[in-house]
């Protein structure tokens, strides 16, 4: 089974740190897989999503996304090649604050073609939002409002649906359960794992709440593949 992320011989160290905090000999995620990705602060987990999703860049190593390495593209085509695949629940969400709930779930499609022309398989991109934000428990009442105007919980919806529009090949939620309470927590991941396992989408989902972990096939302690947190010599 191809890769559609991986990571080999990667390594991060951030600007006048003493050491690397990402140190990974080799990481591969398929298709259609779901990663539940743990371990305890610090050990790295949000850098290496966002060296696996192109936002930063290793120093060395590789970290591919369906068979780019990241390094080797300019920053702008980087932007490009995530916008086009990968579904990103950042941990801050980062909605923009002005625009519609609708507007900021639809902003993939704005700025990629094949998000767009996913998103209309069956019928209209709107059509596709706005059954992801029903879907994420965001009553109708609440499309038209500017996101500033949303509960922490309800911008947190907003952010999985936005992720999930145009049915990209690889979703990346970095806590995104962590202003949920139990019942829209057990309903987000539904919706979320679902949707997933529908398109084949990798799923690559970091919390710290052990009592999703069951929901996930496929479980990785990020201490045990990282040297850097597990105080083996790099």
């Amino acid at each position: 089974m191809s890769s559609v992320l991986s990571a080999e011989s990667l390594r991060f160290q951030w600007p006048g740190a003493k050491a690397p905090c990402i140190d990974i000999e080799r990481l591969d995620i398929a298709a259609g897989e779901a990663v539940f990705l743990h371990g305890p602060s610090g050990c790295g987990k949000s850098t290496l999503l966002s060296l696996l999703a192109g936002v930063l860049v290793a120093q060395q190593g590789r970290a591919t996304l369906l068979g780019h390495d990241w390094a080797a593209l300019s920053g702008a085509r980087r932007d490009r090649l995530r916008v086009a695949h990968v579904g990103y629940i950042f941990q801050q969400f980062n909605l923009l604050p002005y625009l519609s709930v609708l507007d900021n779930v639809l902003l993939p499609c704005r700025f990629s073609a094949r998000r767009m022309a996913q998103a209309m398989r069956d019928g209209t991109a709107q059509a596709q939002a706005e059954l992801l934000l029903a879907q994420m428990g965001l009553d109708s009442s609440l499309w038209r409002r500017q996101a500033l105007q949303l509960s922490v919980g309800q911008q947190q919806r907003v952010a999985a649906a936005r992720a999930l529009i145009g049915h990209p090949e690889v979703v990346i939620a970095d806590e995104p359960t962590s202003a949920l309470d139990e019942d829209r927590r057990e309903a987000f991941l539904d919706v979320l794992l679902t949707a997933c396992k529908t398109n084949r989408s990798a799923l690559v989902f970091v919390s710290h709440d052990q009592r999703i972990a069951e929901r996930f096939a496929r479980h990785v302690l990020l201490p045990e593949i990282n040297r850097a947190a597990s105080g083996e010599p790099a």
